[in-house]
């Protein structure tokens, strides 16, 4: 059987690993559209969080099989259509991810100095589409919208010593930018209250331990919680309890001394609603922010933020908005749910389309960690060897895979991108950044990917 997935993250890695490890005559070619593998491990994980970019170890195992091929450089949609991909291969497994962001949907979001978490991630992180980002941090004051991991991994950067970032894979640029950055401090807020938060225990406490920078929590936010708590699940009783800590404790003296010598700060702002981002007097930029004050319905995970009809206004030179990545619709002929950005699917199989599958973000929505999408993966990968077990997919008639799919890319003036050709790319990049005392420099215009391997 010939398989084709589409998109190189996690979800397709994992996709394609799990077919490969459990039928031995399975060929699986990977598209992806930029020259470069790996998706959101390598343009998403904060670069000081490098452990968690050991998978791309597993992954390349996975690319360097004899039955798997990558094809970067190659956008499905526009390059090649679905239904070609469908006619060249027996099963075509969608992968793609969520390559847009939510918006607010609030007057003034378009002001210069509002960014979407997922571009100024994107930045930092050199992914190609957002190189030119320019964010302006010439203001004491930032702002991120919501309570989330990629809230905090923000917050650490533009509040992390130099010297820390220095030796990470953050994009040359964005160490240059961040080395004239004004900004000395970072609020997170949120609809919600201190037992709603998303982020998770551990990139709380690296924050809290960042040094030069303190918590500003007010206590007042985590009065009685410690009851509301009592039975909550282990994880979200110890995060409650760390932000409870971390509010109430009284500083001793050391720590006194060593924070008025601290300029930068963070803090948590609870139950806000962001209603407009005002403007500066040339109407121009963003000057700070009008919250409407939100009171909590319900309890747990599933309590409602109603306003209260109370607002209040923040100064800041700086939001960004941390609210969630959402999919995009890849091509006419794939179903797709608008409302929750999703494809409407049952186990990985997509409905009303034969032969078709998702893994992924794209297939459950944007939430949850790696391994929440090996698991969702796995799972699909498991519908296309059932399918293939119970002959629900015909291998009876041979599918000539990468080769027809060749000639219509070459028809369009298309070059793949090969494995061994991002292997230079990647070697390149690991030389740069030794020069440098990093463990890599990162390329972020594709045209000089390609004029590097000769395209």
């Amino acid at each position: 059987p010939r398989i084709c997935v589409v998109g190189s993250g996690p979800a397709g890695f994992y996709t394609a690993q799990h077919i490969l490890k459990h039928h031995g005559g399975a060929q699986v070619d990977i598209y992806e559209k930029l020259p470069v593998p790996f998706g959101l491990v390598r343009f998403g994980v904060a670069p000081d969080h490098p452990e968690v970019k050991n998978v791309i170890n597993a992954f390349t195992q996975t690319a360097r099989s004899e039955r798997c091929a990558y094809y970067g450089n190659v956008t499905v949609g526009r390059d090649v259509t679905v239904a070609e991909l469908r006619q060249a291969y027996h099963a075509v497994v969608l992968s793609y991810g969520a390559e847009d962001n939510r918006v607010l949907g609030i007057p003034g979001e378009n002001l210069s100095g509002v960014y979407s978490a997922r571009e100024f991630v994107g930045w930092y992180n050199g992914l190609p589409e957002n190189r030119d980002l320019k964010p302006d941090l010439n203001c004491e004051t930032a702002l991120i919208l919501g309570h989330g991991n990629v809230a905090l991994d923000i917050a650490r950067i533009l509040l992390s010593p130099l010297d820390l970032l220095r030796k990470t894979d953050i994009t040359d640029g964005s160490l240059a930018a961040l080395a004239c950055s004004k900004v000395k401090r970072v609020w997170l807020v949120g609809r919600r209250g201190p037992l709603q938060v998303a982020f998770t225990i551990k990139e709380l406490r690296e924050m809290i331990n960042l040094p030069g920078a303190r918590p500003v929590l007010n206590p007042a936010d985590f009065i009685g919680l410690e009851n509301a708590v009592k039975d909550a699940p282990r994880p979200r009783k110890r995060l409650t309890e760390l932000m409870i800590k971390t509010a109430l404790e009284k500083p001793g003296q050391k720590t006194m001394e060593m924070q008025a010598a601290t300029p930068r700060e963070w803090g948590l702002k609870f139950q806000r609603s962001p209603q407009e981002v005002l403007p500066t007097a040339d109407g121009r930029r963003a000057r700070g922010i009008r919250m409407a004050l939100t009171r909590l319905e319900g309890s747990g995970d599933s309590a409602k933020a109603i306003p209260t009809g109370d607002v209040e206004e923040l100064e800041c030179g700086l939001v960004l908005s941390s609210i969630g990545y959402r999919s995009l619709p890849l091509d006419p002929v794939v179903p797709f749910d608008t409302q929750h950005g999703i494809i409407p699917n049952s186990s990985g199989r997509v409905e009303g389309v034969p032969g078709l599958y998702c893994s992924g973000w794209v297939k459950r929505g944007p939430t949850g960690v790696i391994i929440t999408t090996m698991n969702d993966s796995f799972d699909t990968a498991q519908s296309v060897l059932e399918d293939l077990q119970v002959g629900t997919l015909d291998v009876s008639t041979s599918r000539e895979g990468f080769g027809a799919v060749e000639n219509i890319l070459r028809s369009r003036g298309v070059r793949p991108v090969s494995f061994s050709d991002w292997e230079k790319i990647d070697a390149a990049e690991v030389a740069r950044g030794k020069a440098a005392g990093k463990p890599r420099e990162k390329i972020v215009d594709p045209q000089e990917m390609l004029r590097l391997i000769g395209h």
